[in-house]
């Protein structure tokens, strides 16, 4: 059987949120009774227990949570087409949950990020970083911005930079070992690598004269946050291989030296991730676009 009332759900929600039956009454201005039997008529529709329950709270089984993953989103999309509908100009509202790398977070969206805030108040930013790829499929995350070719096809894929990984040094590194000349000087040198999608990426693959070379590198430290890899080398312990996009402000200040410039690399591009099929609300729609804007430039500059 079919949830009969919508508005039901928000029973769903505001007991995971308040933790009691008591308190979503409070919340929703009903009884603990009315309440209560409002989340039994829904419990009977779907056929499925959405709570555990206690003595002194209730606890979502695996089923509540799903519904209420989805309820939360449904409700997020209601309050958007009616600000849409009802404000001048249309007023995005809702909250956005971004996946972003690191690095790239913290050394170029941070700003944009905030500027955007600024432009659409009444939107919030859910922001998850770090180096493991969140499955926008499957997680909570409305999109991804992901470096790297890709190839799945559930996938709405959105070039927003084109980027290739360099190899870079602090010049205090670059002081005490000689600069490596060719990529196999490489296997002399402490490289600092770090993993992705659960794997260390001690591969690096150079390019010149069409033809490919590729050193497998090894360092006495790695990390799972790219960004660890970024701050040893500004710390002068070793070399790292990262987009140039994380690394430009530290190249542009001095803080950091790029090595083989003539030789190149495999392309990095950054993306934005959507899942296939899912109705995309307008705000992020917006913070796509939004971004695109900011990162066009790498587009048509050359690599």
């Amino acid at each position: 059987m079919a949830i009969e009332n919508i508005a039901d759900l928000q029973v769903l929600v505001h007991t995971a949120r308040g933790g009691t039956l008591t308190a979503a009454a409070r919340a929703l201005g009903i009884t603990p009774a009315a309440a209560s039997a409002t989340l039994k008529r829904l419990e009977a529709q779907l056929g499925a227990r959405l709570f555990e329950r206690s003595t002194r709270a209730m606890r979502l089984t695996p089923q509540g949570q799903t519904l209420l993953d989805y309820a939360g989103r449904a409700f997020e999309l209601l309050a958007e087409g009616e600000s849409l509908v009802a404000a001048d100009g249309g007023a995005l509202v809702g909250t956005v949950r971004v996946a972003a790398p690191s690095d790239l977070t913290r050394r170029v969206l941070m700003p944009w990020f905030d500027e955007f805030l600024l432009l659409h108040p009444g939107v919030q930013l859910a922001l998850s970083i770090g180096d493991r790829p969140l499955d926008v499929t499957r997680d909570e995350v409305d999109v991804a911005l992901r470096y790297g070719l890709l190839a799945d096809s559930r996938l709405v894929a959105r070039r927003l930079a084109e980027a290739r990984p360099v190899l870079c040094a602090s010049p205090d590194y670059l002081r005490r070992h000689p600069a490596p000349q060719a990529p196999h000087d490489l296997l002399q040198h402490n490289c600092l690598t770090f993993h992705r999608g659960g794997r260390r990426q001690r591969l690096w693959r150079f390019l010149r004269d069409g033809q490919w070379t590729q050193v497998r590198v090894d360092g006495d430290r790695s990390a799972d946050d790219a960004s660890l890899a970024r701050q040893w080398a500004l710390a002068g312990v070793g070399i790292t291989f990262k987009s140039e996009l994380d690394v430009q402000q530290d190249e542009a200040a001095g803080h950091l030296v790029r090595l083989l410039p003539d030789w190149d690399t495999e392309p990095y591009p950054l993306h934005a991730l959507l899942p296939s099929g899912r109705f995309v609300p307008a705000r992020v729609r917006a913070l796509v676009d939004f971004l695109a804007r900011k990162f066009e430039p790498t587009l048509s500059a050359p690599s």
